[in-house]
């Protein structure tokens, strides 16, 4: 195993970014490890990261900043860079342009000009999906010419900038993952929002027949695969099989969409005893006029025919490749992902 030392974790003190110190934290020879973020690393931890704030050295800085982002990696004498930095779901696409292109751009100037041995992508499994259904997909599926969203749009762009910046001929060689449905302590979104929809009293009704297979994956386990991926870059005997590619990245065990969610309200003592369920033609019918009548009124809409059409899709990845070229396994199921979620997020409370 090639030593991976010193590391920089841009977006490291975000959801992900938590998990990818912990992961590199755990490995031996441990790393060096140096977090590059808007926002400081959070003052208190939960129980379940092992690490301290005083393990990692922090640089606060614009990742779209020549000058910041150089500064980081002089100071760090970075051989590996793992970027995970994004805006998340539901931001306007000038904030994903400015982040997700612009500031990968930069990155990867800078990254190539320093030195850099490594460059780590954090992309989304999101960027082969256009509101069709997503069997079984593997690497060769394209990128639709009409992206689902912004978001999805401006990662795959930046994925393209990062597999085109491989360049073995100088030493900098580059791979990007594609995470599909992240979850995990630190969560702001997912199972909080599980968590609220029962509150609300609407864990009752059901969008869709629930039998859409969908992809979930522990944050844990997606680290873990940042950090073979960088293992594998640098390591002289798997660098060219790695280099250059893409990867899926799964809990490998797709279940039924409202599986999970039902998970996490069984575990909360929340079950309900009869679900009214919406067909996917009435849903994105409610969606449309939430949408309109919600616009007309200022608000924003509970509902909306993207979310209906996320939901109610099938969407299922092969990830065939990444165990294969780099070694990955899933070490914590989907159950036990959930539990531990929960155990953060009762910490909180």
């Amino acid at each position: 195993m090639s030593e991976i030392s010193p590391v920089l974790l841009v977006g490291g003190a975000g959801f992900l970014g938590l998990h990818l110190i912990q992961q590199f934290y755990d490995i031996t020879p441990r790393p060096r490890i140096h977090v590059f973020d808007v926002r400081p690393l959070p003052v208190k931890l939960s129980k379940q990261f092992t690490f301290s704030p005083e393990d990692v050295t922090f640089h606060q800085g614009d990742l779209t900043s020549c000058e910041d982002v150089s500064k980081a990696i002089l100071e760090s004498k970075a051989q590996v860079v793992v970027h995970s930095a994004s805006p998340m779901h539901g931001n306007s696409q000038s904030i994903y342009e400015h982040v997700n292109v612009k500031g990968t751009r930069n990155l990867l100037d800078v990254s190539k000009k320093l030195g850099v041995k490594a460059f780590v992508y954090t992309s989304s499994a999101g960027v082969i999906f256009n509101g069709q259904d997503v069997h079984n997909a593997d690497e060769s599926w394209p990128i639709p010419e009409v992206p689902m969203d912004g978001y999805n749009e401006t990662k795959a762009i930046a994925e393209d900038m990062v597999l085109k910046a491989n360049c073995p001929a100088a030493g900098f060689l580059t791979v990007a993952l594609r995470p599909a449905g992240i979850f995990g302590p630190g969560d702001r979104q997912l199972v909080p929002g599980l968590r609220n929809v029962a509150k609300l009293g609407q864990s009752k009704f059901q969008l869709g027949d629930n039998n859409n297979l969908f992809d979930w994956t522990y944050a844990g386990n997606v680290a873990d695969a940042h950090v073979l991926a960088a293992e594998k870059l640098l390591n002289p005997e798997t660098a060219s099989k790695v280099a250059g590619e893409t990867f899926f990245v799964t809990n490998d065990e797709p279940a039924y969409f409202w599986a999970l969610a039902r998970t996490v309200w069984k575990a909360d003592g929340h079950v309900d005893k009869h679900v009214i369920v919406l067909s996917r033609p009435v849903a994105l019918l409610a969606g449309y006029l939430s949408q309109f009548f919600s616009n007309l009124l200022g608000k924003e809409p509970g509902l909306t025919p993207f979310r209906v059409k996320i939901v109610c899709a099938t969407r299922y990845h092969n990830v065939t490749k990444a165990k294969e070229l780099l070694g990955y396994k899933p070490r914590v199921n989907i159950e036990a992902g959930i539990e531990k979620t929960l155990a953060w997020m009762d910490e909180k409370q």
